[in-house]
């Protein structure tokens, strides 16, 4: 095995699994679901269209409100994919469950049909029309095509990406070349696998009844990003429009206010330039090396 393969089985692939099982067959991938129909993965994958402010969104909210580790970020062809991975199996029912929760968590506000949940069972194959089947499941299942993978003909390839530039594939979530397999290592390199506990924890805070709840308040303040033409126009913000500009203007002098996000929380400034759309693009790029300590929990 080299490296790559190496990861991919600390993270993904059904435990144990002989070495020579991460080595796919031509036009094949190692199977995500064991034999026993459990799984390691959870793949939530969001279409292009749905934006990736969204991806962002879960991306952070699994970190920053449900305290886990953080996922790897793919681009897979048709948009973006969260690769979420534990350290035990469970069953493909309840990585459904799981999967589904956070969608009403954090994504209750895109289309169903942007939406793909891997691993799905056999009654939801119209939810993963090019997953795999799984050979040798106890269960009629499907799972996502293992990454790094070639696309089609055109020579487009799948990968595993750094989240701080995730946004740059907005457009065309792809790479023109095969990725190289340690440069692939390396993002997956720091990434945790969620704990049982990790896994208890998370679901009692997603049962549906508080998800329902407290949705809003999940998801306002969650910074914008990608594919806006604002981006590329090196905008800045409307700084004298704010409301601390008009009052001052107002009333001719500046009066005392509360502490803006910058001096209480200066990673959650840095996120929310770094995905303002408005700001020029050298300053998000600054913002996201600043990040990079934080990149990984």
């Amino acid at each position: 095995m080299n490296r790559l393969d190496t990861e991919l089985h600390r993270l993904y692939l059904p435990q144990p699994t002989a070495p020579q099982q991460a080595e796919p067959a031509q036009d094949a991938s190692p199977a995500l679901i064991g034999a026993d129909g459990q799984v390691r993965a959870l793949v939530l994958e969001l279409a292009s269209a749905a934006g990736w402010e969204a991806v962002a969104a879960l991306w952070q909210g699994l970190q920053n409100e449900l305290e886990l580790p953080a996922p790897a970020i793919a681009i897979s062809g048709a948009g973006y994919q969260v690769w979420i991975s534990l350290a035990q199996p469970v069953s493909v029912a309840q990585a459904r469950g799981f999967l589904e929760s956070l969608c009403r968590r954090f994504l209750a506000g895109i289309a169903p049909r942007h939406v793909r949940l891997l691993p799905s069972l056999q009654s939801d194959a119209a939810d993963a029309p090019e997953a795999p089947d799984i050979p040798g499941a106890s269960v009629p299942a499907r799972h996502a095509r293992l990454i790094p993978a070639q696309l089609d003909e055109s020579g487009h390839w799948s990968a595993f990406i750094s989240p701080h530039l995730a946004a740059m594939f907005a457009d065309e979530p792809w790479l023109d070349m095969k990725p190289s397999p340690d440069a692939q290592a390396d993002l997956l390199l720091r990434l945790k696998s969620l704990s049982p506990a990790d896994w208890r924890r998370a679901q009692l805070q997603l049962e549906p009844a508080e998800a329902a709840s407290t949705f809003a308040a999940a998801s306002s303040p969650l910074p914008a990003a990608l594919p806006d033409p604002a981006a590329a126009t090196g905008n800045r913000p409307d700084v004298e429009n704010s409301p601390d500009a008009q009052a001052s203007a107002t009333t001719g002098h500046q009066e005392p206010r509360a502490a803006s996000v910058a001096e209480q929380d200066p990673r959650r400034f840095l996120l929310a330039v770094m995905n303002d759309p408005t700001v020029e693009m050298g300053m998000r790029i600054e913002a996201a090396k600043a990040l990079l300590p934080y990149s990984t929990r």
